[in-house]
């Protein structure tokens, strides 16, 4: 059977990385026989002829969808689009969004034919099966769908025991040369699972509170292929990574023993780091580990379960840095019992943080569904402010608390964003009077390289007008990218030689190549591997 999975709009402010879930699937529905098609709409641009195109040329059955709840207005639309182009292909979605709202999107959103509940890479392939054989869909466990009366909850599926039956991701659908063209990182996982009871997160209730580890082998092989794929670093994406040395330190050792050296990045809890730890995490190749801290007041750190205490962080913090990696350190704005005064103190630990070498960032409290804080909200005091899922981008407040209200949290965040716009202006300033420091230079041409191309990339200007005439080209070096630098950068907010230094950027390594034709050349992304 044809499956096409699709990944919805997300924007690049957002830092998107390949979609490692969708590819699961893939892998999933691969190893069972199906045929699958990938369309990502975070590098290529969305509209319903586009849609129309793909599914004419595959055919597919079944569309299946994943959403946040920021992207699930913009799944919506595609399914939408889906059905009215094919009435007849069944639309299923998944992940977080629709897994804790399962019945009210059956009820509000009539495209969608199914929604999958939790861990997909099982039950898709199931659901898959009763589809091609004309089955009751509601013997499948792990779903949602739509019954006689109204929406039907099939039987619980248990979360995956072991793990390293998973089949290897199928990457290979997803277009990794866009991604590497606007500098993202390619992320991995070494685990599943979160005994923690944060109460902002769905962590622990999607993929459930045992941490179920893959084996060192297999990481590591994954880890091994993933430095072939030409991305500048690498992620391991795992709630938990350095919880259990037992299953941190022989991954890293291994790293090493087979001489891999690539630049890698984690996330990690500040209980759960130590200095044997970390050092073995930057002799394999890490470079940087974010840590959530949330707040920096007491109380708000025990009201919302985080289960640590700023002493923990600092601690970590200065550990990280001692060991030669950069941290991170995440706060969240706006959580239950937050005060101007409460403000006042996570501004100040994260200046203190900053001390110790820390970057830091702000975000605003997003109740998500699935998260206590939703479920309980009128009991932690808050007051949410809108019922647009697009606005679930944690870039603006939609909630208030009692004496923290909407304004006052948005000020911080819009504070802290001038300030970073002012610094990044300063740094561009000196570049252009060659007073810039070595990684000033690269912060800036790095930032600028990246809008332009996803500029480029989003508007299909390759697409549309990347061809040059062989006259043009006696004139531009004989490669022709000067004359699409002229060309785009009209349509840009770029200069020339800003679009010309991003062109040829893309062209070293390796996203974007030239083909002779009659008449000039063309040039093309180079989206997929060979």
């Amino acid at each position: 059977m044809r499956v096409t999975l699709i990944n919805p709009y997300y924007p690049i402010s957002e830092t998107p990385s390949p979609p490692l879930g969708l590819a699961f699937l893939a892998g999933a529905l691969e190893r069972a026989g199906h045929e699958v098609q990938m369309l990502d709409y975070v590098v290529y641009p969305y509209s319903k002829q586009a849609l129309q195109g793909a599914m004419e040329r595959f055919q597919p059955r079944m569309i299946g969808v994943t959403a946040v709840s920021m992207t699930f207005p913009d799944a919506a639309q595609v399914m939408a689009d889906a059905k009215a182009i094919d009435p007849e292909v069944v639309t299923v979605l998944g992940g977080p969004h629709a897994t804790f709202r399962a019945e009210p999107t059956l009820l509000e959103t009539p495209q969608v034919d199914v929604v999958v509940v939790g861990e997909g890479e099982l039950t898709i392939v199931e659901l898959t099966r009763a589809i091609e054989t004309g089955a009751d869909l509601a013997q499948v466990a792990g779903l949602v769908v739509r019954g006689p009366h109204g929406p039907l909850r099939t039987a619980a599926r248990p979360h995956i025991a072991d793990v390293d039956t998973l089949p290897i991701p199928a990457r290979r659908h997803i277009p990794l040369g866009r991604y590497r063209a606007i500098g993202m990182p390619i992320s991995m996982t070494t685990s599943r699972g979160c005994p923690f009871q944060c109460i902002f997160c769905v962590g622990r209730k999607m993929v459930g509170s045992k941490v179920r580890y893959h084996s060192t082998k297999r990481v590591v092989d994954e880890f091994e292929s993933l430095t072939k794929l030409g991305f500048h670093q690498i992620n391991i994406a795992d709630d938990l990574f350095t919880a259990n040395k037992k299953h941190c330190i022989p991954i890293c050792e291994e790293i090493i023993a087979r001489g891999i050296d690539y630049k890698w990045t984690s996330f990690a809890r500040v209980d759960t780091v130590s200095p044997e730890v970390l050092r073995a995490m930057k002799k394999a190749g890490c470079t940087a580990v974010s840590f959530g801290v949330e707040t920096g007041n007491p109380e708000i750190m025990k009201r919302i379960k985080k289960g640590i205490s700023l002493d923990q962080v600092t601690k970590a913090v200065a550990m990280t840095a001692e060991a030669g990696l950069l941290p991170h350190a995440s706060f969240i704005l706006g959580l239950p019992g937050e005060t101007p005064q409460t403000l006042r103190q996570t501004q100040e630990f994260a200046d203190s943080l900053a001390e110790l070498g820390c970057l830091y960032g702000f975000h605003l409290l997003a109740p998500f569904p699935g998260t206590e804080v939703l479920e309980r909200i009128d009991e932690y005091g808050l007051t949410l402010l809108t019922d647009n899922w697009a606005d679930y981008h944690a870039n603006r407040a939609i909630v208030q608390t009692a004496q923290a209200p909407r304004e006052m949290l948005d000020e911080v965040v819009i504070r802290y964003d001038k300030e970073y716009v002012a610094a990044l202006g300063e740094m561009k300033r000196k570049l252009q009077a060659g007073q810039a420091s070595q990684d000033e230079a690269a912060q800036v041409l790095g930032l600028d390289r990246i809008c332009a191309t996803h500029d480029i990339m989003m508007g299909r200007m390759l697409e549309t007008d990347g061809f040059v005439a062989t006259g043009d080209l006696a004139a531009d070096n004989a490669d022709g990218l000067a004359t699409l630098a002229k060309r785009f950068a009209a349509r840009l907010k770029f200069s020339e030689a800003e679009v010309q230094d991003a062109l040829e950027h893309n062209l070293r390594h390796q996203t974007i190549q030239r083909a002779d034709e009659p008449g000039g050349v063309r040039w093309r992304w180079i989206s997929y591997a060979a």
